[in-house]
């Protein structure tokens, strides 16, 4: 499946990130002749017209973009020419940029932006358009996957709404990529803005022209998508525009139910179902967002544990406790993907919700992560949903490597599942993995791209790192696994071991008011358990077990700052003894308790075990045997 695609770099354009002025106007008007903006049309004739600046895109080539007076259109003084670079062009990936105006322009009395354009050979444009202003972008139109060939041809890019346009910055942006691998050459002349009486028939739609259906719950906030607009030009073609937002306007059926605001942000409030529709001007636009809110799943009510790692060992990409490095999205919304995704908070603390999740790609390829010193990935996670044997969560890392682009030869991923009993229903589970785990991960320089699927179509998730771990002192961590056991597995009730099937439905972080934290991670691919500032914690069995035929309770732990452990096993009363622990260990301990030892606890009927403490703590091979 192909994740990502410069193809569709629209979604980095709109946010206005860029790299370097590279050009400039000979001169700036600001008009201080009169109060309004001028309405002069010209975006390039012959030359920048007045006040004109350009400036290339994160990422493309800087000097892509040139002033050309051999190859032009009817023989003028001077065309825009643009070299589309070759795949894996060390300047950058493709070739992108806005031209903007330092002051406003009126283009209220305009109707649509013309420009004539010609190629090396049959190419296709990503995006043209205009409103890319480097600032809010407000009123943004764009043609996608516009068809240039070797021929001088005349364009046209509809207005939505003229009306809008009283003091517009940004007169035209475009983003191109290599084709096939190959970079070319083409040409932009005369681009300006025109009234043309021929353009008829202009028509809107939001959700791209079609009625859905939304379920959502009460306090949820959703957003209306696909916007676009068309037009008849005068070429008799009917060309379709990708709008911005803020051209439309919106209405809900009933704002009991669900309220929408200026951004198409959706508000539900009530029970029931609301229709939102929306206009441009005074024509109605096709499409509505239906939405429906009869369902109530359990979400968190408490946040999930903040973490305590030392900013200085932390490149975050969403948590409240560190400063967040930039995401370019957090769902890119690749084909097939039917993840939606909502910004909420949890007692004042900000968690990503995602619903209908299949398959989520979240992208920061703009400005890439290097975790190169880094040792570890970590991410808490929450799911209303069941969890049985065989359903999972994933989570892929991709690196574009050195050359920092997608597809150049030198990518490297790897995906890990994560499955009970470390995921649990209806609680926070912190996902806490070696980088060294992501084994086909080969370089982690240009990390751009983070990617969650699974079986679990509501999760949260929440402090999503990388961090490195250790110090000065000696190991604050086991850097080798705990010996695996041997015992035949027909003597062994396991309850967390990667040697021996563990007991179903175990809760590995039952909610019992503890402030431990609790992540499984892996050590040379083994799982491991950690407890972080233990005061308590406890392990739920799935079901409450007769353990009266085993001798020995075994287990491995590995502790530096621990100066107290003692751990419990618990019977239904609740009767339980506890069994101290020699703390701190000099690499893993490896004991095996008898079962006695913790008498008066009915070994008929245990169900839970507890363990008391402090200091960070590292446990494998939980069972009992024979």
């Amino acid at each position: 499946m192909k994740f990502f695609n410069k193809k569709n770099i629209n979604r980095i354009l709109f946010a206005g990130i860029i790299s370097i002025i590279v050009m400039a106007c000979e001169r700036d008007v600001t008009d201080l002749q009169s109060p309004g903006y001028p309405t002069n049309p010209a975006v390039f004739i012959d030359g920048f017209s007045d006040g004109l600046n350009y400036a290339a895109f994160g990422g493309s080539v800087p000097a892509a973009f040139q002033v050309d007076n051999k190859e032009t259109y009817d023989n003028s003084a001077a065309s825009m020419r643009f070299e589309v670079p070759d795949a894996n062009d060390p300047l950058g990936a493709y070739a992108g940029g806005a031209f903007f105006t330092g002051s406003g322009r009126n283009l209220s009395s305009f109707n649509v932006l013309t420009f004539w354009a010609k190629a090396t050979k049959s190419a296709t444009l990503d995006i043209v358009g205009f409103g890319n202003d480097l600032g809010d972008n407000k009123y943004t139109a764009s043609v996608s996957g516009l068809k240039i060939n070797t021929n001088w041809k005349k364009y046209f890019i509809p207005i939505p709404d003229p009306s809008k346009l009283t003091a517009e910055r940004g007169m035209f942006f475009y983003s191109e990529g290599p084709e096939e691998g190959n970079g070319y050459t083409f040409w932009i002349d005369e681009v300006k803005f025109e009234n043309l009486g021929t353009v008829a028939h202009q028509g809107f739609a939001i959700m791209e022209g079609k009625e859905v259906i939304r379920e959502a719950e009460v306090d949820e906030k959703i957003r209306v998508t696909g916007f676009k607009a068309s037009a008849n030009l005068p070429n008799g073609i009917d060309q379709t525009v990708d709008a911005s937002v803020a051209y439309f306007t919106f209405t809900s059926s009933d704002e009991n139910i669900a309220t929408v605001d200026q951004t198409g942000e959706i508000t539900v409030i009530g029970m029931g179902e609301a229709i939102i529709t929306a206009k441009v001007g005074t024509k109605e636009a096709t499409g509505a967002l239906i939405v429906k809110s009869n369902v109530t799943t359990p979400k968190p009510v408490t946040p999930a544990p903040a973490p305590n790692k030392p900013a200085a060992d932390v490149i975050s990409m969403y948590s409240n406790v560190y400063s967040n490095v930039p995401i370019d999205t957090w769902n890119t919304r690749w084909q097939f993907s039917t993840a939606e995704e909502s910004f909420i908070q949890v007692q004042n603390d900000d968690v990503i919700q995602y619903k209908n999740l299949n398959f989520v790609g979240i992208e920061f390829s703009s400005t890439t992560i290097n975790a190169t010193n880094m040792t570890h990935f970590h991410l808490d996670m929450w799911t209303p949903d069941p969890v049985a044997p065989g359903k999972s969560f994933k989570i892929k890392l991709i690196d574009f490597g050195p050359n920092n682009t997608f597809g150049g030869g030198d990518d490297s991923e790897h995906e890990l599942s994560f499955s009970t009993p470390l995921v649990v229903s209806q609680n926070w589970v912190g996902i806490d993995v070696p980088l060294s785990a992501f084994t086909g991960l080969t370089r982690r320089g240009n990390l751009a791209q983070l990617v969650l699927s699974g079986d679990f179509p509501n999760v949260y998730i929440d402090n999503v790192y990388f961090y490195k771990s250790g110090g000065g002192g000696g190991p604050t961590a086991p850097t080798v696994a705990a010996p695996t056991p041997t015992y035949p597995a027909a003597n062994v009730l396991s309850i967390f071991s990667d040697a021996y099937t563990n007991l179903a439905g175990t809760n590995l972080n039952p909610d019992w008011g503890q402030s431990t934290k609790v992540t499984e991670i892996q050590i040379q691919n083994n799982k491991t358990l950690r407890y972080e500032g233990l005061n308590y914690q406890g392990t739920q069995f799935g079901s409450n077990q007769n353990v009266s035929t085993f001798q020995f309770f075994h287990i491995d732990f590995w502790t530096a700052n621990s100066t107290e452990l003692k751990i419990f096993l618990i019977s239904p009363g609740p009767v339980e003894t506890p069994f101290s622990l020699t703390v701190p260990t000099s690499g893993w301990s490896s004991i095996d308790i008898p079962l006695s030892a913790f008498a008066p606890v009915d070994l008929n009927n245990v169900f839970q075990i507890k363990v008391e403490g402090n200091g960070d703590i590292y446990f494998d091979n939980i069972l009992f045997r024979k």
